[in-house]
């Protein structure tokens, strides 16, 4: 079976939280409860454009024990994404249906942890949201470190501070300021967690900088849901079946084998979990490894690709499927 069950909602409310960024409240068209979920957990979001679908991963903000209702957060990304952002802030409003898929957690709070220090850029405060709810019902002891470009372009920084006080520190770009990480990272008690979610360079950022301060890598949490990129139209070709099936230039390989009907394996979609990993049996072209999932030796090898996220430049790529 690939991926989950879909959920039928309906937007109950939007609401712009910072310049590019929307709020949106679903609950179940026949106003059911919603599953429980965990904090730090996503779901993903059908999306139908004329005859394009697409399937986009956001992270759960609202509180894991109330079920009558998910909120998420969209950054608008602008015109050279492929358009899922797009279409949520400009057609999706109060009433609109859609559907969603049902919770999958893959960076959760380990519960186990003295303390959790989190670390997030822009939109990447989104999965903490849930989280420090959690945490903060369980009196567990958490602080955030947030950075912003503006108090205009960072979303809940004003919420997170009165409700969580001091536990909740804010750099903002405009005035100079960043996360001094190091400083952070050095005066922490044993078994501290880190957790970090934001743009890709600051995440790469925080993980060098905890394995240089000697962090164990088990301590160490990272998530990154990325869009698939745009590229050029190529060809994958299914050994199983013996299929071939064009790839269009802003879809991904999964969702071109979706569209006509083979039903490959996926859970988040956004190149973090390893359930789409597929081995590769042949290839005429170069691969575009976009993963977060994949080791450098195995991109080296062109033995495997995640057909939610990477792609070939041209020509074509035979898959077993």
């Amino acid at each position: 079976m690939s991926g989950s069950l879909l959920r039928r909602v309906r937007v109950a409310e939007v609401e712009r939280v910072a310049n590019r960024i929307k709020r949106f409240r679903f609950v179940d068209i026949d106003n059911a409860p919603l599953s429980v979920f965990s904090g730090g957990s996503h779901i993903s979001v059908v999306m139908h454009s004329g005859d394009r679908l697409m399937r986009n991963p956001y992270s759960l903000m609202s509180s894991p024990i109330d079920t009558s209702s998910y909120q998420i957060s969209v950054l608008h990304c602008g015109d050279d994404s492929r358009g899922g952002s797009k279409f949520m802030h400009e057609n999706v409003a109060v009433g609109t249906e859609l559907e969603i898929s049902e919770p999958l957690n893959l960076f959760p709070p380990v519960k186990l942890a003295k303390r959790h220090v989190f670390v997030a850029g822009g939109i990447g405060i989104t999965p903490f949201m849930s989280m420090m709810n959690e945490l903060d019902g369980l009196h567990a002891d958490f602080e955030m470190h947030y950075g912003v470009r503006s108090l205009d372009e960072g979303a809940y920084c004003k919420y997170l501070q009165s409700r969580y006080g001091s536990r909740i520190n804010i750099y903002r770009q405009d005035m100079g300021q960043v996360i001094p990480l190091e400083s952070i990272l050095g005066d922490q008690r044993l078994g501290t967690h880190m957790y970090v979610c934001g743009p890709k360079p600051m995440i790469d950022w925080a993980l060098q900088t905890a394995e240089l301060l000697g962090w164990p890598a088990e301590n160490v949490h990272s998530e990154q849901f990325s869009a698939p990129p745009l590229g050029n139209p190529f060809v994958v070709k299914l050994a199983k079946s013996g299929r071939e099936i064009p790839v269009k230039g802003h879809q991904s390989i999964l969702e071109a084998v979706e569209e006509h009907g083979v039903d490959a394996p996926f859970l988040c979609r956004g190149g973090a979990c390893g359930q789409c990993e597929t081995g590769v049996i042949a290839c005429d072209g170069y691969i575009q490894h976009n993963d977060h999932f994949l080791t450098e030796p195995e991109r080296v090898g062109g033995k495997k690709i995640m057909i939610c996220m990477s792609r070939i430049q041209t020509g074509s790529i035979t898959l077993d499927l």
